[in-house]
């Protein structure tokens, strides 16, 4: 008998299991409202803390990382295989409860398709997406690189499924970096990366995919990389297009826009849209 992939997955909302959450507080509050920042698949709050964190505190803003259940130091690894983008944005909403005001919600990757989700059935003072799943999935990117890059999709299916230990790390850091410029210093990030949700996975790919009539209407930042393996530039504009906003894409720069050398100039056109957004 054929089996429905749902079959394979517990049924049901999952617990919620503890939540670790990196956070940083400003010296001197330039506003009021906190930014939650969601990292990517295979990711954690770690990507968060090597440069973001503290740039926007000194800037005035209370900062809040969340690791998803299973991912960094929040707890739920034994469940990994099957927590859904729902139960990601259930993490989400847990964070912004404690919260007096919505917040900002800055996503990466996986991170801003959950931010998209979250603004069908919560509040946000704002939306900041860096290179995000676009509103459509990653079937398009998936084939792409299927097509273009076999070898690095190949990796990304290894570390999904044996971890970090089993891939080859010059590959796995194309898919973060883009390396190929002269003198370029690109940080070793892959020991830090882990096995995805299998669940999570399939529904980046074929959804439910989050509707814009059922979102929040608010300020909505589209940022993207010129060099991502993962998430092409017409991918960016799609989003842009979704949202009925400009997208901007940053040059020489890869996937891991918080990380890569010159991650300033993205927190600069963040820290800018903040800005006004909040101001209105």
């Amino acid at each position: 008998m054929f089996l429905n992939w749902q079959d394979w997955f517990a049924t049901g909302p999952m617990p919620q299991p503890e939540l670790e959450v990196i956070s940083s507080t400003p010296r001197r509050r330039r506003d009021s409202t906190p930014l939650v920042f969601i990292h990517g698949a295979f990711a954690g709050a770690w990507c968060w803390e090597v440069n973001f964190l503290d740039y926007f505190a000194s800037r005035g803003y209370e900062c809040h990382a969340v690791s998803l259940r299973g991912h960094g130091g929040s707890r739920g690894k034994r469940s990994l295989q099957q927590y859904s983008i729902g139960d990601y944005v259930d993490d989400v909403a847990s964070i912004v409860a404690d919260f007096d005001q919505p917040p900002v919600l800055v996503g990466h990757s996986m991170g801003g398709f959950v931010a998209q989700h979250y603004l069908q059935r919560g509040e946000a003072a704002a939306v900041v997406l860096m290179a995000s799943v676009p509103p459509g999935g990653l079937m398009e990117s998936s084939i792409r690189l299927l097509m273009q890059d076999p070898m690095l999709l190949t990796q990304l299916m290894m570390l999904h499924n044996l971890g970090p230990g089993m891939v080859d790390k010059k590959i796995a850091q194309r898919a973060l970096f883009f390396g190929d410029m002269p003198g370029y210093d690109q940080p070793d990030m892959t020991w830090h990366m882990q096995p995805e949700s299998q669940r999570a996975i399939w529904e980046l790919h074929t959804g439910p995919m989050p509707r814009k009539w059922r979102m929040a209407d608010v300020p909505t930042l589209v940022l993207g990389a010129e060099r991502d393996n993962l998430i092409a530039p017409d991918c960016v504009r799609r989003t842009g297009r979704f949202f009925g906003v400009d997208s901007h894409l940053e040059p020489d720069m890869g996937h891991a826009m918080m990380l890569e050398p010159g991650w300033e100039r993205v927190a600069w056109r963040i820290e800018d849209f903040l800005s006004a957004a909040l101001a209105g």
